[in-house]
């Protein structure tokens, strides 16, 4: 049965649920993890955009008043301000060289991403995941000396930021599998990654406002600082599963454990590799993390460019346009994790009915406005309207294949994320390198051709999902016959 007509569209009913089974959310442990993991990952998007505006302010093609000297559109005019500071060193790089600049951090994720998952699961993913983006943060310090030194070095850097960052989801999934009850992990699972949105959010109009009355070399400087207090409270508020945390309650701990106990088999170092590559249902999750990540990778590292080279935003202007669509992408990750929860948990949708639903609209949805978004020529209001309704539908897909692992293989579930993550790490590898060749003139009609491709993984990534995606426990992640029994 899909669902119930008696199902009442009140989501507070499923919170009361909590309170009166005694495990309330608010001030338990595991909605603690998933704020603090939210912080964390809002480091992490932090170090991974900064850059893109930091980039339009590094290279040597501005006036002194701060707006871009060459557009396609006619330079948007700003309210009197102070004098725009632009005392850092710029830099004389072309198009391909940027484009290898703002793709070389996941030449570096993609590396340890089926590792990550792998040892997280082994050894915990508590210091795992702190230190690799306590690295991040270490080499986003080291930015403006590699800079000064060459766009070589600067590459280099920022390929171990992603190797630092690059274990950050595997093993978050891995710890999610011991602290998410199985009704609750859209709610808890949106919430941690939001950071990811919320990262982007400030960062973008955050480093527009450092480089324009600092210089571009604070940009890094001040969010290394937010990193490396957050990975203190990593590190003394944190713990592997419930049996270790020395806070959690008794009912708490039994809630979660109980609830999972079905589900998870730890025992062994045993892992159904051949079973795992031959699944289906995590080729489902693959192709459709693959295609969506094109879609958003595009946007996040050359939106920007295109806000400046395209639009005529100032370097000021331009951080804060960047920043909309992710705005509205947050709010609908937040919105869609306890909705798809409450269907799930009142209305009795079965889980793959909401993970294809959830995922054909935050999939469907920005395909199409970002195309549209190509044709409002120099309409930027238009413009800026299209790309924020494109980014936040994509918000959507939070509930829907991106954390479908968690449904199938629990167990497994850091080293499935990791194997579909490094997949999806390669449109943030090519999509820049790709984009900046299409786009060698800047003209609307290249950004169209640009805006095309990602629409088209984006539909094909949906629709096969859409056929081939499951909802439940795959045999092979809960049988394990190197167990012994346990």
């Amino acid at each position: 049965m899909n669902w119930n007509s008696d199902c009442e569209p009140d989501l507070i009913a499923s919170l009361m649920l909590l309170w009166l089974n005694g495990t309330p959310a608010c001030c338990s442990s595991r909605y603690g993890l998933s704020l603090l993991s939210c912080y964390g990952f809002f480091v992490a998007y932090a170090l991974r955009v900064n850059l893109s505006v930091a980039m339009v302010d590094m290279l040597n093609n501005t006036d002194a008043s701060g707006n871009t000297s060459k557009s396609v559109c006619p330079a948007h005019p700003s309210p009197a301000r102070p004098i725009y500071n632009h005392t850092a060193s710029v830099y004389d790089w072309d198009s391909e060289t940027q484009g290898w600049i703002l793709g070389s951090f996941f030449y570096g994720y993609i590396l340890t991403q089926i590792p990550g998952g792998y040892l997280a699961r082994k050894y915990g993913a508590k210091w795992l995941l702190g230190l690799g983006i306590l690295g991040t943060v270490v080499f986003t310090l080291l930015t403006p000396v590699a800079a000064d030194l060459g766009a070589g070095y600067l590459i280099a850097v920022r390929v171990l930021e992603g190797i630092g960052e690059g274990v950050t989801f595997p093993a978050m999934h891995a710890m999610w599998a011991f602290w998410a009850p199985p009704m609750e992990r859209s709610r808890l699972l949106t919430i941690a990654y939001t950071g990811a949105q919320l990262g982007t959010v400030v960062a973008l109009p955050l480093s527009a406002q450092i480089c324009f009355y600092l210089d571009w070399t604070w940009v890094f400087y001040i969010f290394g600082i937010v990193g490396i207090v957050w990975f203190i409270l990593w590190a003394l508020l944190v713990s592997n599963t419930p049996s270790t945390h020395p806070r959690i309650t008794e009912q708490e701990r039994l809630y979660i454990t109980s609830s999972l106990n079905k589900e998870l088999t730890l025992s062994g170092d045993h892992i159904p590799w051949g079973s795992i590559l031959t699944s289906m249902p995590l080729w489902a999750i693959v192709v459709a993390h693959f295609s969506y990540n094109w879609t958003f990778y595009t946007l996040l590292t050359l939106l920007p460019t295109y806000m400046s080279d395209v639009l005529g935003f100032s370097i000021k202007e331009n951080g804060a346009l960047s920043a909309l669509p992710y705005i509205g992408c947050g709010l609908l990750a937040v919105l869609g994790g306890q909705l798809a929860d409450y269907l799930r948990e009142n209305c009795f949708y079965r889980t793959v009915v909401v993970r294809k639903a959830f995922s054909l609209v935050g999939m469907i949805g920005p395909a199409v406005f970002i195309v549209a978004a190509g044709y409002t020529g120099c309409n930027y209001i238009l413009a800026v309207a299209f790309l924020s309704i494109s980014s936040s539908l994509g918000g959507i897909v939070a509930s829907g294949f991106n954390i479908n692992h968690l449904d199938i293989a629990p167990s497994y579930a850091g080293i499935l994320l990791g194997i579909t993550n490094s997949f999806a790490t390669i449109p943030g590898m090519v999509g820049p390198v790709i984009a900046r060749a299409l786009t060698k003139n800047n003209t609307i009609e290249e950004w169209q051709t640009v805006f095309y491709i990602s629409a088209g993984i984006n539909l094909f990534g949906a629709v096969f999902y859409t056929v081939f995606g499951q909802g439940v426990v795959q045999p092979w992640a809960v049988h394990n016959p190197h167990s012994h029994g346990n």
